[in-house]
């Protein structure tokens, strides 16, 4: 009764448990809490609204809306744990309805007298009276028992135990290990290995997850004027650096400034063009070295200002620690041109200019957020003045202010945007004594809310970054890493369409996307940006499906940006779905954090469904990492939290590949066979006992002794699928890391699809008739198979059934098994033997401690006849006779692109059968078996069979690095 409760329960929880996921979802969104055990975590790592950065505890205000408005890494279901309650409920049906018929069919049998009342089992008086509905409902209830072993309760430990053991392959995996930074990949949770092999859709951050995220100053632009740093100096665009002609080089101009007063409104700035251009310059590099959140080692800061004048020339002593690599790239650009920032307390901050040390007294800093895109800072100056220095994406610079040379700055990023760099834009305000009193009024008043308080600071901000004056822009650049094109083309040959999403501009978005290889040259690139209104956007979004319904190009590309993409997502999602799913790569620019987790939201959401996975390296890429199916976290240089909350952590990001088409391909083949295999057994355990009633008038009586019920799924059949499921290569890593089209063959849940799991049951139907059909008739009626013409017994026929049954499952397993190791052969051979000897010790040894014992000396009687050690052989043979066909014949009439690349690593160096290893080109697979019979006959020619694989060839298009073989003779194949 305890296993029929149990069964129950299993029953109340699939039938409500959708429905109360449904119910967390809604009330999840509707208060913006994740639910579950996690989200208390996730909610106390960043109530205080901190982050770690290298160590150091850096304020952000985005991270507790990033925690609380996108569910947990535990409320993520795979496609195996989906199909295997489907798969469930089918088998709940297929148990109830053996209950069912067994029940009807008993009081149908009973309906005559003769067997209602037999003369040997009379009914007593109370079984007489009571009443039929109950007695029906109790007989029914004894063959849910009876029959309940066909559903696999132990299936779901034994995955479990897969998952858990098999995620720490990936920790081992030396190819994951980078030795630079001493960093191995990371295992967050192991209930998603299997979803490694079946994404379709990868979402992708750009800075630090497909660049290296260390920043290299190039270019900027002060005042209208374009400069390039060459050897610690800036140059002017155009004239050499050894050219006198042209203005000076700033390093030059620099030295004026320990004759001029800074930032004073003296008649000398006023008068003269080139003190005017010193003091933009001056300006400009005061405000980077100024406007940031970057901290210096304690031990160099100590005392700043009090040692020995260092030249900017020399090379830096001081090392800088920042949240953002652009800052640090910017301030150290800085130091070199010779604005060198020397450290900061909690009121001040210091800066060299050429050895003159200045104070700057730091009142307010306005925090970056991904709204605003900008940061300031709010200083006073040595003389007294009060100034604002803000920088940030154009986007959200240039629209502030109100003086500066801003066209031709904009023209200037744009250029800079082109070539790849990163470009951010640098502003001023000067404060006048009455406006810095409202300001830090509104500023105290905002930060003591008690209520609001965000939305408030946000409206002060706004409030205060206003009526700016440019100084110029900054442009960085952020090499690629190893191998991101390598890896961005082997996504796309596996099926996989891969999308960036990146808060980059337009044009440095474009060509690093071009520079990854995530655009092509040849591809047709499609542009759906700077749209204000719905109706343009909307217009926009049906030219694109014309034109990519029109044109005959095969591939095509897709920039949008986060505007156009707000605008896309309010009113027409279907729209822009449709053209998405037409375009081979995507490119979202300027997007926000929550943009980001809202565009993978909305392809999770498709009418396909697809199984996406994201991958980021910030904590501004929590939000989607923890929206996709799958998360990756990359271990970089923006501290710790997209590794911490993601599922999966790995240094680099061409560690993907390998993660994706090997460790991917073989966890979802090892874990949809385990769960086949689960179901096929326990049919093979349940269909004999379920036939056995129609010879025992249904009267409950077991065919197996409660020992054998017990220990089949937990000691003879557990082993050998446990191995198998953690060992399993049915085929080289090499050659699936170097064969992305491979990964093709396993996408789509296929091998969890209704058809593989009809065929399996079926199977297991077949080979439980011929296991109870098989004993039956060796056993017969009147028939002794004993040499002292004893008749076999009742726990004897079971006790055969259930030998042909564990050596029939183990063996089939075997059959499944590619790879052997000596563990497999253990625990393969090993469950039979065990087998064996553990029942020949069971039924050998009377046991005091048992109320009856069925199975004394069965065991070693049965064995003890000739016949039936005839009859095992010949049924065993049987039932995997007809399953060996269908695998041979499948492979020669319809091989899969696995089984080609099987066949050709298995038999490269082995004397050709045509039928085994070699498929000649332009010809079809049955001849192959035709040359095979003509040799078996002896009438083989071995004739020159051509290895080589054509161009038009899907399988091997466009990647030839393992199996391009050329023409060799069949005799040597």
């Amino acid at each position: 009764m305890k296993i029929s409760f149990l069964v129950i329960l299993l029953v109340l929880y699939l039938l409500y448990g959708e429905k109360l996921k449904q119910q967390e979802d809604q009330c999840s969104k509707k208060y913006a809490i994740p639910l579950g055990p996690e989200s208390l975590l996730l909610r106390g790592a960043r109530l205080k609204n901190t982050k770690e950065i290298f160590g150091v505890a850096v304020y952000t205000g985005m991270e507790t809306k990033m925690a609380l408005n996108y569910k947990s890494k535990s409320q993520k279901r795979s496609a195996v744990e989906k199909s295997m309650n489907t798969f469930l409920i089918i088998y709940l049906v297929i148990l109830i309805s053996e209950a069912i018929i067994s029940t009807i069919l008993k009081y149908s049998w009973q309906a005559e007298e003769k067997w209602d009342e037999p003369w040997y089992n009379q009914k007593t008086e109370h079984q007489r009276n009571s009443s039929k509905i109950l007695r029906f409902i109790s007989d029914f209830l004894a063959f849910l028992v009876l029959y309940n072993f066909i559903i696999p309760i132990s299936l779901y430990v034994t995955v479990e135990m897969q998952k858990f053991l098999g995620s720490f392959f990936i920790g081992w995996d030396l190819d994951l290990y980078h030795e630079e930074s001493d960093q191995k990949a990371q295992v967050n949770t192991s209930d998603l290995n299997e979803e490694l092999g079946q994404v379709e859709y990868v979402f992708t951050d750009k800075t630090g997850t497909l660049t290296e995220n260390e920043m290299q100053f190039r270019e900027c632009s002060i005042n209208g004027l374009k400069y390039q740093e060459v050897n610690g100096r800036l140059v002017p665009e155009g004239p050499t650096p050894d050219s006198s002609e042209g203005n000076l080089s700033y390093l030059n101009s620099l030295s004026h400034l320990n004759n001029l007063s800074h930032l004073t409104t003296s008649s000398t700035f006023r008068t003269s063009p080139e003190n005017e251009l010193v003091k933009e310059h001056d300006l400009f590099f005061k405000a980077v070295s100024l406007c940031h959140t970057v901290q210096i080692s304690s031990v160099q800061a100590a005392g700043f200002g009090d040692g020995p004048w260092q030249s900017s020339l020399v090379p830096m002593q001081v090392e800088y620690y920042a949240s953002s690599p652009d800052e640090k790239a910017l301030v150290e650009a800085a130091a070199r041109i010779g604005v060198e920032f020397i450290g900061s307390s909690e009121e001040t901050m210091a800066v060299k200019i050429l050895g003159k040390l200045e104070r700057y007294k730091l009142l307010h800093i306005l925090e970056f957020d991904s709204d605003r895109r900008r940061m300031s800072v709010i200083v006073q100056a040595p003389s007294g003045e009060k100034f604002l220095f803000a920088k940030g994406a154009e986007s959200s610079i240039l629209p502030k202010c109100i003086g500066g040379e801003i066209e031709k700055t904009r023209m200037h990023v744009d250029e800079f945007a082109l070539k790849g760099l990163r470009t951010l834009c640098v502003a001023y305000r000067r404060f006048t004594s009455k406006e810095y009193e409202e300001v830090d009024r509104r500023l105290f008043e905002a930060r003591t809310a008690l209520q609001q308080r965000e939305e408030k600071l946000a409206d002060v901000f706004q409030f205060i970054e206003r009526d700016l004056t440019l100084l110029g822009a900054t442009a960085v650049e952020d090499r690629l890493q190893d191998k991101v094109r390598e890896t961005i083309e082997a996504l796309r040959m596996a099926g996989i369409k891969v999308w960036v999403l990146t808060g980059d501009k337009h044009e440095t978005a474009v060509s690093v996307s071009l520079s990854c290889g995530h655009f092509h040259r040849t591809m047709n690139i499609l542009e759906l940006i700077n749209q204000k209104l719905d109706s343009e956007c909307a217009e926009q979004l049906r030219q694109l499906a014309r034109r990519i319904t029109e044109d005959h190009v095969i591939q095509h590309g897709l920039v949008v940006d986060g505007t156009s993409l707000s605008l896309a997502l309010r009113e027409h999602e279907k729209l822009f779905m449709e053209v998405c799913r037409n375009c081979s790569a995507v490119l979202c620019c300027r997007m926000a954090p929550l943009q980001k987790a809202k565009v993978i939201r909305l392809i999770k959401i498709s009418p396909e469904k697809p199984i996406t996975l994201a991958v980021g390296d910030g904590a501004n890429d929590v939000s989607m990492i923890q929206e996709a199916h799958v998360g990756i976290g990359i271990m970089g240089k923006e501290g710790r939290q997209a590794a911490r909350n993601s599922d999966y952590a790995i240094a680099r990001f061409k560690f993907l590949s390998k993660l994706l088409f090997v460790h991917g391909h073989f966890y979802y083949i090892r874990i949809a066979t385990l769960v086949q295999y689960f179901f096929y057994k326990n049919v093979c355990f349940i269909t004999p006992q379920f036939l056995y009633q129609f010879y025992c008038l249904f009267s409950q009586q077991t065919l197996y002794d409660s020992v054998y019920l017990t220990l089949y799924n937990i000691c003879f059949t557990s082993l050998p699928i446990l191995i198998y499921s953690l060992l399993e290569q049915h085929i080289d890593p090499h050659i699936l890391q170097n064969k992305p089209t491979l990964y093709r063959d396993i996408s789509k849940n296929c091998h969890l699809s209704i058809k593989t799991f009809l065929y399996w049951t079926i199977l297991g139907f077949s080979h439980a008739f011929i296991f109870f059909f098989g004993s039956y008739f060796l056993i017969g009626k009147d028939t002794s198979l004993l040499g002292n013409g004893q008749m076999f017994g009742n726990w004897t026929f079971g006790t055969l059934v259930f030998t042909v049954m564990v050596i029939t499952v183990t063996v089939k397993m075997a059959l499944e098994t590619h790879f052997w190791t000596w563990i497999n052969h253990l625990v393969t051979w090993g469950s039979i033997i065990f087998y064996f000897v553990f029942s020949l010790f069971y039924g050998g040894i009377f046991w005091p401690f048992l109320g009856s014992q069925h199975m004394y000396f069965v065991f070693i009687q049965l064995l003890s006849s000739g016949s039936v050690w005839f009859a095992i052989i010949i049924m065993v043979v049987a039932c995997l006779f007809l399953d060996i066909v269908k695998k041979v014949f499948d492979r020669q009439l319809h091989p899969t692109s696995t089984e080609k690349a099987q066949l050709t690593e298995a038999n490269s160096g082995i004397k050709c059968l045509d039928s085994v290893c070699c498929f000649s080109e332009g010809e079809a697979a049955c001849a192959s078996v035709g040359r095979m019979v003509e040799r078996v006959i002896g009438r083989c020619s071995p004739s020159p069979v051509s290895r080589s694989w054509s161009a038009s060839d899907p399988f091997y298009t466009n990647d030839r690095s393992i199996l391009t073989l050329s023409t060799m003779d069949s005799s040597t194949c």
